[in-house]
């Protein structure tokens, strides 16, 4: 738990720089940004503490003597873990006829970003300039989560905020001086207590308790003025939503017209969801094999062979495979594919693992091990991988490719054209995003907050 109260620690950080920022800045930009840094530090906290409370917990059922086998027997296999990225957000629009095609009525603007987690991991999109001239909203960025499980739970929150309200900015240069270290260390000090007593209690009492039982973690509340954000619709991914192509998923809508943040949403967001499970990009097992094939008499003898995705590679020795040199022959491995350990011969002095693949024509390869423990160790290996490959289930039917993000840029606040007239009007590289530049530079103080934010947090 020292790791999660050092990037509780470093969220807290992040958190005192936006507050001064917000404080400080005086352009309507840099008041959006300052506002959706803080929002997205304070659900890492969140997030963090709650994770934080679940392992203390942990530590005092040990501390009991209870253990998770005691309410019957466990399976100890797990499952590898793998990268999600999600890519290409495009949140549908509806507007009136009279609004977007009549250009009729006041001119509503809101700025929009989304919020995406996985476990304790957050990630927030660029920020959005949203009006009645655009169809949809559209975050292309690919956000990446690493170290996932298959049973993720991606959450999407979609937050809006109205940029003709007036922002006030409401801390004094005496409550600006106060933000320093000693509140980090006391705002870890109210964190820590309060994941102490949510560990010990029984979940009731004058704040009640979150779902499943817990212990709410609250954070201080502070009274600052600007831009607040508001959650506008949500949505779950899973892995059965995870494709190599574009998928529509329904949004859940939390507000109404009514709000002065509210835009017309169509209901519903489109975007490519992947996944790369490590068992399809790191190597599971290698090492020298003898193998004898009677269905290919060529794919025969003294092999270096490495074990990785939907394939056993079978190189000439062990420097062709850092060489990058084809392989001298491949047995595929996938769902179907048999794998069974034989007795040991006692002419050869040797045991054998068949391999079979009953996809199209028929094929069956023997592997030759020395010892007993090779044969246990190569059999562990295929049972694990196949294990791995029936949780992630579609993800290892090939290789998913997932491209990185382009590097942060500060204050990125991005004003968007409609998907409608990018197809139409447009081609690809005329209708990419472009930033609009501040009314007049940053200060150094502000340009020092920013600085220290992304280096901590990048």
């Amino acid at each position: 738990d020292c790791e999660v109260q050092k990037r509780i620690e470093r969220e807290v950080r992040i958190r005192e720089g936006a507050c001064k920022l917000l404080a400080a800045c005086s352009q309507r930009d840099q008041a959006l940004e300052a506002s959706k840094t803080l929002l997205t530090s304070n659900s890492r906290i969140l997030a963090l503490m709650t994770q934080l409370q679940r392992m203390k917990e942990a530590q005092a059922m040990q501390k009991a003597g209870r253990r998770s086998s005691d309410g019957g027997p466990v399976d100890e296999r797990l499952p590898c873990t793998g990268k999600v990225a999600i890519s290409n957000i495009r949140i549908p629009l509806m507007w009136k006829d009279s609004e977007y095609f009549k250009n009729k009525g006041e001119l509503h603007q809101c700025a929009v970003f989304c919020l995406l987690q996985v476990g304790t991991e957050i990630h927030d999109t660029d920020l959005v300039i949203v009006d009645r001239t655009l169809t949809d909203i559209c975050f292309d960025e690919p956000v990446i989560f690493t170290d996932v499980p298959p049973g993720f739970d991606l959450r999407v929150e979609l937050y809006s905020c109205c940029v003709e309200e007036e922002f006030s900015m409401g801390f004094s240069t005496r409550r600006l001086s106060r933000l320093g270290s000693g509140s980090s260390k006391k705002f870890i000090a109210t964190l820590e207590t309060a994941a102490s007593c949510g560990s010990h209690s029984s979940g009731t009492g004058s704040g009640g308790s979150s779902p499943g039982g817990e212990s709410p973690v609250l954070l201080p509340a502070l009274s600052i003025g600007g831009p607040k954000y508001h959650l506008l619709a949500h949505t779950s991914l899973s892995l059965c939503h995870v494709q190599n192509s574009f998928r529509t998923h329904d949004l859940t809508i939390s507000e109404t017209e009514d709000s002065s943040f509210w835009l017309p949403l169509y209901g519903s967001l489109c975007s490519q969801l992947v996944a790369q499970p490590l068992c399809m990009t790191q190597v599971v097992k290698c090492g020298k094999l003898r193998i004898r094939s009677e269905t290919n008499p060529e794919d025969s003898g003294d092999v270096y062979g490495v074990l990785s995705g939907t394939d056993l590679k079978c190189y000439q020795q062990q420097d062709d495979t850092d060489s990058l040199k084809s392989p001298l022959f491949t047995i595929p491995i996938n769902k179907d594919t048999r794998v069974r350990a034989t007795e040991r011969d006692p002419a050869l002095h040797t045991q054998s693992i068949t391999i079979t693949n009953q996809c199209g024509n028929e094929s069956a390869y023997t592997i030759l091990t020395d010892t007993s423990e090779d044969t246990h160790n190569w059999m562990e290996a295929f049972w694990q991988h196949f294990y791995d490959m029936s949780q992630w289930k579609q993800c290892c039917n090939e290789l998913m490719k997932i491209e990185e993000p382009s590097p942060k840029k500060m204050l990125a606040v991005t004003k968007q054209g409609s998907l409608y007239h990018e197809m139409v009007t447009q081609s690809s590289t005329q209708a990419r995003n472009h930033l609009l530049p501040l009314n007049r530079p940053v200060s150094s103080e502000i340009q020092s907050l920013l600085s220290t934010y992304y280096n901590d947090s990048y």
